[in-house]
C-alpha cells in the first residue's frame, strides 16, 4: 500500500481555525496553537452568553413591566396575580411592549388586574 501523508488536510484545518480566529488581538490570529486555544475559550463563552441573553432579556422585561405597573399605581407582583386570575395569557415580552408602546391599553389591564382581586 501507498503511504498517505496528512499534509493537505491537516494545513486544511489549521488555514480553517485561523480565519476563523481573524480579527483577532496579536499572535491570537497569526499562530494556529494560539488562535485554537482563543477559539475553544471563545466557544465557550459563546455557549455562556446564549443562556445569559435569556435570562437578560427577561430581567429587562420584568424592569419595564414594573415601570408600567408604578405608573398605574400597583406593583409587578400584584399586576401578574392579577392577570393570571383574569386568564390573561401575555408572556412578558409582550406585555413589556404594550407597556412601551401602548400605555392606554397596559392601564386597562392594570385596571384588570386590580379588578380581579
Amino acid at each position: 500500500m501507498a503511504r498517505v501523508k496528512g499534509a493537505m488536510m491537516t494545513r486544511k484545518h489549521r488555514n480553517k481555525v485561523l480565519g476563523l480566529a481573524k480579527g483577532y488581538w496579536g499572535n491570537k490570529s497569526r499562530h494556529y496553537k494560539m488562535a485554537n486555544e482563543q477559539l475553544m475559550k471563545s466557544g465557550r463563552y459563546a455557549y455562556v452568553g446564549r443562556k445569559q441573553k435569556k435570562r437578560d432579556f427577561r430581567q429587562l422585561w420584568i424592569t419595564r413591566i414594573s415601570a408600567g405597573c408604578k405608573a398605574n399605581g400597583m406593583n409587578y407582583s400584584t399586576f401578574m396575580h392579577g392577570l393570571k386570575l383574569a386568564g390573561v395569557d401575555m408572556n412578558r415580552k409582550m406585555l413589556s411592549e404594550t407597556a412601551i408602546h401602548d400605555p392606554a391599553a397596559f392601564s386597562s389591564l392594570c385596571d384588570l388586574a386590580k379588578n380581579v382581586q
